[in-house]
């Protein structure tokens, strides 16, 4: 093995344990021998679509985007201002909805189910009250329907642009599918399970939309104020690009997201597509090149 192939190999495996490391957690090489390496059967097998778009890289742009639009409904950002605790530890949020992806989609069905269960019991005890009045329960089937469909709307859309292997119409429509059986889980009642569904869902959700200022401040944060070191700055205002991109008109103007001009915005997807394909080589499974005798 040549020094230029050892320092390949190293950095890939540097940058793939940095990046693992944050957004999986103190815990997140146990809890990744265990989902993975635990024998049982599983809610989704190795040919379902959910496997495919949760494991891409795509999945970082497609995150950043369902918490700007999920933003949008007043009642779920009130749940999330009052009892996410998102500024104070950002990343330890990100981490636990990692693992819980993580599990329901690759871990035993056990492990799925009981994963489940505690998010359940989370949610029974997050209720309030929005500064108009109006009463929120994060276990209500409604509001935990616009917090899925949100997400796998942005999960979706981002593996269609960024994902290493996009899928075709029906593997797409798989996915939703797939997704509807956790939505189910947890409480959504009668999910989305293909595109149009999907669409007409979106749609139906529209008129209670609508911008407050938790939801600026929040978006504020999580585009311009993360809590990144330096050196990682660069790359995360290109995924917050490219998560902007992705947002509808509507929802762009909302939340008072300034538009690019034109050549800047021509650069974000091309952009964003060089640094998902970046963090997939990082994090893919590999091993050192055998040395030669």
């Amino acid at each position: 093995m040549d020094s230029s192939t050892r320092a390949a190999f190293g950095l890939r495996a540097r940058l793939g344990s940095a990046i693992f490391a944050q957004v999986a957690g103190p815990a997140g090489p146990e809890n990744r021998a265990r989902i993975h390496g635990e024998p049982g059967p599983r809610w989704f097998g190795p040919d379902r679509p959910i496997r495919a778009v949760h494991g891409d890289a795509s999945m970082f742009i497609g995150g950043l985007r369902a918490l700007l639009l999920q933003s949008l409904h007043p009642l779920a950002m009130a749940a999330v201002e009052a009892h996410s605790g998102y500024r104070g530890d950002p990343w330890g949020r990100l981490q636990r909805t990692s693992t819980f992806l993580a599990v329901t989609t690759y871990g035993t069905a056990d492990d799925a189910q009981q994963a489940v269960d505690h998010v359940r019991a989370v949610h029974g005890r997050v209720r309030g009250t929005t500064p108009r009045g109006e009463s929120y329960h994060a276990a209500d089937p409604h509001l935990l329907g616009w917090v899925h469909v949100a997400e796998v709307e942005s999960f979706l859309l981002a593996h269609q642009r960024f994902g290493a292997e996009p899928l075709d119409a029906a593997g797409y429509d798989g996915y939703i599918a797939d997704t509807a059986r956790v939505a189910q889980a947890l409480g959504v009642t009668d999910p989305p399970r293909n595109r149009r569904e999907l669409a007409a869902r979106l749609g139906d959700y529209r008129g209670e939309l609508r911008p407050t200022k938790e939801a600026r401040e929040a978006a504020r944060f999580i585009l311009l104020h993360p809590p990144l070191p330096w050196a990682a700055r660069a790359p995360y205002a290109v995924l917050a690009a490219n998560s902007v991109a992705a947002l509808p008109q509507w929802a762009r103007t909302s939340l008072e997201l300034p538009r690019l001009p034109t050549l800047a915005e021509a650069c974000v997807t091309p952009t964003g597509r060089a640094l998902t394909a970046a963090i997939r080589w990082a994090m893919a499974p590999s091993r050192p090149p055998v040395q030669s005798a």
